[in-house]
């Protein structure tokens, strides 16, 4: 079946172009100027065609899992939420960023990483799910069990990156204690409770954070991608490199993007912080990194519909080309999961691809395809 996608502001690696797509066999077949009057074409009336967004980490299917605090949605249909969402905001490929091992935060993880996997597992090759689903493994190094449940998983062969998370009060994202005080204290927690936890997760990193770090280390190196997440200090990620970690993910200060930058270091940061104007934690804003040049790759963390809107808000705000841009959510991240056939609008690449409107300065997404068929 051949498609055709005509009248269209394509955002090519580097220009945006009008012009007409032809799509053959869920592959983009050939791009030429101008538009065409073919039976059947659809007319984009100028609207922009984006190759479909990678998401290299994605927290919204433990979102769907539990809507609200104390509730819990049944896996499989909390899948299929996730995904339509995933495709409705032209995210085509997704990395489900699952979580093993927990510090206090939601004692169900395990649980609800199990289930995920198990779903992922068994509905991937059905057909069914609109966009294209793989597995990051987010590692919670200080975690009791966390090695227990990893060994498990690390052969899965959706997997396709590990990061290396430690949400320790003191550390990384929470390494502000007032921050971290008010943020339980929101969530209803007494203030001798909140001392009590800080000391009591302070000494089982102690006892298990290095332990854990060099057990996954030692399974995963050079069998997947790895990425350290929310490094705060330069100290930090000398420590990644020596390891071996070429990305780093969501680092919380500028110094420590600095470094990683200086260090060669690749680094993704969060779509929903440039999207809300700052961190919701209090950390560095993802404006002043772009600006600073210190960003490879966005990814939603926990907002899918971030990705296209936060790949406008660059051009915007940080006075990037709409291209390179748009290659901070296709282009680069696919190409740091190791995907080389999608992730750009050329021949021969996958037809994973977005139809968006400009509406009073903001993206709508009208229509999406991918693998040349339509989903959303």
């Amino acid at each position: 079946m051949t498609l055709v996608l005509t009248n269209a502001a394509i955002v090519l690696p580097d220009a945006v172009v009008r012009g007409t797509v032809r799509i053959a066999a869920g592959s983009i077949a050939d791009i030429q100027p101008g538009a065409t009057a073919v039976a059947g074409a659809v007319d984009f009336e100028g609207d922009y065609l984006l190759p479909g967004a990678v998401d290299l980490h994605t927290d919204n299917l433990e979102r769907q899992v539990q809507p609200r605090a104390g509730t819990r949605w049944p896996s499989r249909s909390a899948l299929l939420a996730h995904d339509a969402q995933c495709a409705a905001a032209g995210v085509t490929t997704v990395l489900d960023a699952l979580c093993v091992g927990d510090l206090g935060f939601d004692e169900d993880r395990p649980r609800t990483c199990a289930e995920g996997v198990a779903d992922l597992t068994a509905m991937g090759p059905t057909g069914l799910l609109k966009s294209e689903h793989y597995l990051h493994f987010r590692c919670e190094l200080p975690a009791v069990g966390m090695m227990d449940l990893l060994e498990g998983l690390a052969e899965h062969p959706l997997l396709r990156m590990v990061s290396l998370m430690d949400h320790t009060p003191g550390i990384g994202q929470y390494g502000d204690l007032a921050q971290y005080r008010a943020m339980r204290r929101r969530d209803g927690e007494a203030p001798d409770a909140i001392e009590t936890r800080i000391d009591f997760l302070t000494g089982q990193r102690a006892r298990l954070r290095d332990a854990n770090r060099a057990a996954l280390l030692a399974l995963l190196h050079g069998r997947v991608v790895l990425a350290s997440h929310d490094d705060r200090t330069a100290t930090e990620v000398a420590e990644n490199l020596a390891d071996g970690i070429g990305i780093a993910e969501f680092p919380v200060t500028m110094e420590a993007a600095l470094a990683a930058r200086e260090a060669g270091q690749t680094i993704i940061a969060g779509a929903p912080n440039l999207v809300r104007g700052g961190s919701h934690t209090g950390n560095v804003a993802v404006l002043d990194l772009l600006r600073a040049g210190l960003v490879d790759a966005l990814a939603s963390d926990y907002v899918p519909c971030s990705m296209i809107e936060a790949a406008f808000l660059a051009t915007q705000l940080a006075g990037m080309t709409l291209p390179r841009a748009v290659a901070l959510i296709s282009d680069a991240p696919a190409r740091m999961a190791g995907f080389t056939d999608r992730g750009r609008i050329e021949p021969e690449a996958r037809a994973d691809l977005v139809r968006v409107r400009m509406y009073e300065g903001a993206p709508v997404v009208r229509e999406v395809w991918q693998h040349g068929e339509r989903v959303s």
